[in-house]
């Protein structure tokens, strides 16, 4: 059993690295999807992905990715997809559900002195203003503002605690064994964890909510406080917006212990694709790269191996 683990995962990785390297995305260092496609050879670019993802893969711990195509609900490709880790600010899609399902987008939250000294990704909410839960709700999804976050958690609840009884309750209805909720924004903590296989049907299940989907497809936001007095604009995190055809949101995330995470979205001809990102080495690179291949079916399923 073990030596048929460790030789997925090496097919895994080596399937990865070789689809990464054949459609351009071979400088490790860069990360811009603006930027063409490398001039360097398939060879040299699959050797430095290779060394760079041994170097992290000891310092950091594995890089979960999980690829389906929601379209025939095939999974088109994995790697650590069902080990627990932690999912930093991707929470904020189960608090979402949270707040929609339970909560009046149109009501006056006032914000808390608690939630005004979140950090580090905010809006600098101030205590005592007074914000509509829908504009907190469009702050922590498109931002990752964990001032609204926190905001919006305790004006459902009453104390965040409270708060995340309500996601874990929501966890378990949803059949999601694996994850767990200690905090409503994703801080890094001993019990706070999820896999991309759960945090996938998660988002799944999120974005049969209408204003979920349609807030994780806005690249900015401009939030007005109740008395109009306070303005502010916040733009996404998600650096696929706008840059790759197709693209319709999820979520990012980031902790020094999660690493750069990412949840998205694309939808192409007739063509849907979710794709997780746990704790990845290039975020956007990686993504493109995949969801790429796997629009033009250059990915098959995995059942197939």
């Amino acid at each position: 059993m073990t030596s048929s683990r460790n030789l997925f995962t090496a097919v895994s990785v080596s399937l990865a690295l070789f689809f990464l390297a054949a459609i351009g995305f071979a400088n490790a260092q860069n990360e811009d999807p603006k930027k063409g496609p490398s001039t360097h050879s398939i060879k040299t670019a699959k050797a430095k992905l290779h060394n760079a993802h041994k170097r992290k893969l000891r310092r950091h711990g594995p890089e979960a990715i999980l690829l389906k195509d929601l379209t025939t609900g095939q999974i088109l490709f994995e790697q650590h997809a069902r080990e627990l880790m932690p999912p930093a600010s991707l929470t904020k899609i189960m608090s979402a559900i949270v707040i929609l399902s339970e909560g009046n987008l149109d009501d006056a939250v006032r914000v808390s002195s608690r939630a005004a000294a979140a950090a580090p990704t905010k809006l600098h909410l101030k205590a005592g203003q007074l914000f509509p839960l829908r504009g907190l709700l469009e702050g922590m999804l498109i931002r990752s503002a964990n001032d609204a976050c926190l905001a919006a958690a305790e004006h459902i609840a009453g104390t965040e605690a409270a708060f995340v009884q309500k996601m874990n309750a929501k966890a378990k209805e949803l059949g999601l064994v694996q994850t767990q909720f200690q905090n409503a924004c994703g801080f890094n903590m001993d019990r706070h964890y999820s896999t991309a296989e759960e945090l996938a049907r998660l988002t799944e299940y999120a974005m049969r909510y209408e204003t979920f989907s349609t807030i994780v497809k806005e690249p900015m936001v401009v939030l007005r406080s109740v008395n109009q007095s306070k303005v502010l604009v916040a733009h996404t995190t998600n650096h696929l917006l706008g840059v790759m055809d197709g693209v319709i949101g999820v979520k990012t995330g980031y902790t020094r212990a999660a690493g750069r995470c990412l949840i998205t979205v694309v939808h192409r001809g007739d063509k849907e694709l979710l794709l997780v990102l746990l704790n990845s080495r290039q975020r956007w690179s990686t993504a493109q790269a995949l969801l790429e291949v796997g629009l033009r079916n250059e990915l098959p399923p995995l059942n197939n191996y």
